[in-house]
């Protein structure tokens, strides 16, 4: 875990990752739909522009586009806002991306209520459900900047379609370079002996912070970055529950078909667990200062703390 509390966009380490990838592999294409400069892809353009493609308001397209690319060899990554790429192309990536298993990366940008004052329009929090529904989908949910960069990354090595989800604001950087990264593989934050938290996304910066406060309240819990959603870390669910026999899951997501879903999905037929699942309920976010809403919604570092020691010390 990274002491360093620098505040960086996660995005950042996106539009890093593609220049590095577009050094390195002459095959990796960048799509955008009129939002380049929102999602980082901009860096790519400027430097690649015989490799970038901005399709403009045209997200179906762009998917389409996409795959006819990665079936001439090419390793595409289309990017957008989450609410738009997962909602409007959902048709495309479905039956042209997923159904035919194409090479293709789908990045969705500005994930979650913590995008702010854009609102509920804007604010993606169902991408995870209807991505990780699809046969042959990986999902990946990196927690800052670091990850972002080396999920971008292996998503180039990885064959098959792939969706990746960004946010907006600059978030504490929780990991650092020397921290191992594998797409399945789960990151272990810290050990405790109380009870297992497993968190997917930027919500890590709330979770790390909420680790001393529970600590002053005598509770130790293991923390868990579950950065890829699917495929899931299946030996780390099964050590932890068996272990605790308690677990709680933290997203910027609605609680129905994201991380916490996955989780009990799996749990239920292998290791069945008492779990808590802090997401958002049946509703859509608003607009507000992302430390507002976070609050509001129950996810910030005080009530993070506040609903783990209910559910420790509960019946």
């Amino acid at each position: 875990m990274q002491n360093k509390q620098e505040l960086v966009p996660i995005r950042d380490g996106y539009g890093k990752a593609l220049l590095k990838l577009g050094e390195i592999n002459p095959d990796v294409i960048v799509l955008d739909a009129d939002l380049s400069t929102s999602t980082r892809s901009n860096w790519f353009a400027e430097k690649y522009p015989e490799r970038f493609i901005d399709v403009g308001i045209a997200e179906q397209n762009m998917v389409n586009i996409a795959a006819g690319l990665s079936m001439e060899g090419k390793i595409p990554f289309a990017t957008t806002y989450g609410v738009f790429i997962c909602g409007r192309a959902f048709d495309q990536i479905r039956n042209t991306v997923c159904y035919s298993n194409l090479n293709v990366k789908l990045v969705g940008s500005h994930g979650g209520i913590s995008v702010g004052p854009d609102g509920g329009s804007h604010q993606t929090i169902e991408d995870i459900a209807l991505m990780r529904i699809l046969p042959n989908m990986t999902v990946v949910v990196p927690c800052d900047h670091i990850q972002a960069y080396k999920a971008t990354l292996q998503l180039a090595e990885l064959k098959g379609p792939a969706y990746l989800r960004l946010a907006r604001e600059p978030t504490a950087t929780i990991t650092s370079e020397h921290c191992e990264f594998q797409i399945g593989k789960a990151d272990i934050m810290t050990e405790g002996n109380d009870i297992v938290i497993i968190f997917a996304g930027t919500i890590g910066a709330e979770v790390i912070k909420a680790v001393p406060l529970l600590h002053q309240k005598n509770i130790y819990p293991t923390v868990i970055n579950m950065h890829t959603i699917k495929p899931i870390d299946k030996d780390v669910l099964i050590k932890y529950a068996r272990k605790f026999g308690k677990i709680i899951t933290i997203e910027e997501h609605l609680k129905a078909g994201g991380l916490g879903s996955a989780v009990a999905e799996f749990l239920a037929e292998n290791a069945p667990t008492k779990m808590r699942m802090f997401a958002i309920d049946d509703r859509f976010g608003e607009s507000g200062q992302p430390d507002v809403l976070l609050d509001a919604f129950g996810l910030s570092a005080e009530k993070i703390c506040q609903r783990v020691e209910k559910f420790l010390y509960e019946g």
